[in-house]
């Protein structure tokens, strides 16, 4: 029988079908939004024993509502758990999972999935600091939001473990190929396990195979935890060794030889992309890049995770040539600038004012000024440059505690402006 309604739900379409559960598309007629429905189906809450795990998995998940809320974390809107009903709506993500992903000839360029682990890195990282290892991390549980693969989710915490002890925890769960040896041998884990679990996903998207494969449970837990897989390179030749690295580092079987922080793991990844030779346009910066180089710059130390890839979201990143004017003197303009690389000159009358180097903030004052946004000054381009362009509506349109912490960090710059323009007036007067 097709079901038309799961509780306030109205049912579209089936999406997909487990040995458990079914996932389907659904409208939520209150939020007039598209959500994605997982049900639990009811047969499977009859055998008391089984009947209890598939009812914690849920709440497990359903106690993460509104607790985990970031860009790469699939967002959880509402549950049902009674003596009918099972299921979970979430955020509808719908551009599948990394499986596809994960087979020989259907691989992505290296470069897409440093981006693809290291957006996880940040997510996992984020849940962490809220008390909650996954345990569950395989290319099933990252979903592709976008068709063409541009940006992740993580989903399905039914497995998490949660420090806060406020729901009930489910040992020995896990997807044994994925499972880091601490997981094997039923140890105390943390979220090195996960970083370990990362660690097999990069080596599966990066090869097309599992480090460690079995016709049988046993057999497959003495091979996690008793041999070396083989290196990447040697199913991949063309792959960098820094890649080779990063992966071995992640599945150490020793604990204390794995990443110790998610921010280790993530700094490994920013440090390969950069150093590979990736074909493609090098015009265009890789997201990972500009978290990266957003993150160094003081102008956003206060930012949340979430708020910086908010801010990539919103922003234009663009080349220039030297001699380029970026700004001109005189005319209006309802846009700032963050010089990435390269230097810029600032000019008024055409007399050199100073000199803009890499983290340097341009242009704020006309958007805020009660002058019709008039530019004071013009800057030109002094050599190849690249810089970071955001508009005053786009800012506008931005999270109330991303516009709270930009008009934060302009004034900490306007201040520390008038103290050098102090400084050198006193300097000039003696």
């Amino acid at each position: 029988m097709t079901l038309e309604r799961i509780g306030k739900y109205e049912i579209r379409r089936l999406l997909g079908e487990g040995a458990t559960s079914s996932v389907h598309l659904a409208w939520d007629p209150f939020n007039r939004r598209e959500v994605a429905i997982k049900r639990i189906d009811p047969a499977f809450f009859k055998p008391p024993h089984r009947g209890r795990l598939f009812r914690q998995l849920l709440i497990n998940e359903a106690s993460l509502a509104g607790k985990l809320k970031h860009p790469h974390i699939i967002q959880i809107y509402d549950a049902v758990v009674d003596a009918k009903n099972a299921y979970v709506a979430m955020e509808y993500v719908p551009g599948g999972t990394l499986e596809p992903l994960a087979h020989p000839g259907k691989l992505a360029p290296f470069d897409r999935v440093i981006e693809i682990i290291f957006k996880c890195t940040r997510a996992l990282d984020y849940a962490f600091h809220n008390g909650i290892t996954h345990r569950d991390i395989k290319p099933a549980n990252i979903l592709l939001s976008t068709a063409d693969g541009s940006d992740i989710r993580i989903s399905d915490f039914g497995a998490a473990f949660q420090v806060t002890g406020e729901v009930t925890q489910i040992a020995n769960l896990g997807s044994p190929a994925y499972m880091s040896p601490q997981q094997v041998r039923e140890m105390q884990i943390d979220h090195r396990s996960d970083i370990y679990s990362l660690g097999v996903v990069m080596y599966q998207l990066l090869t097309g195979r599992l480090p460690f494969e079995s016709d049988n449970t046993y057999s497959l837990a003495y091979r996690i935890t008793s041999e070396t897989p083989p290196a990447i390179t040697q199913y991949r030749p063309e792959l960098p060794e820094s890649l080779n690295v990063i992966v071995r580092r992640a599945m150490e079987k020793d604990i204390d030889r794995r990443y110790q922080s998610w921010a280790e793991f993530s700094h490994d990844l920013t440090l390969a992309f950069r150093n590979c030779v990736i074909k493609s346009d090098q015009s265009t910066l890789p997201e990972t890049e500009k978290f990266r180089f957003l993150r160094t710059l003081p102008f956003f130390s206060h930012f949340t995770d979430a708020e910086l890839w908010e801010t990539i979201a919103f922003s234009q990143w663009d080349q220039f040539q030297p001699s380029t004017l970026i700004l001109k003197e005189g005319e209006a303009g309802n846009y700032f600038c963050f010089l990435v690389e390269g230097e810029a000159q600032v000019k008024r009358n055409r007399a050199l004012l100073g000199v803009l180097t890499p983290g340097d903030c341009f242009g704020e004052i006309a958007l805020f000024s009660a002058g019709k946004g008039v530019r004071s000054a013009s800057v030109e381009a002094a050599s190849e440059v690249r810089l970071i362009t955001i508009r005053g509506d786009a800012l506008e349109r931005a999270s109330e505690t991303c516009r709270m912490h930009f008009y934060q960090a302009f004034l900490t710059v306007l201040s520390t402006r008038l103290s050098l323009a102090s400084s050198r007036i006193a300097n000039l007067a003696v």
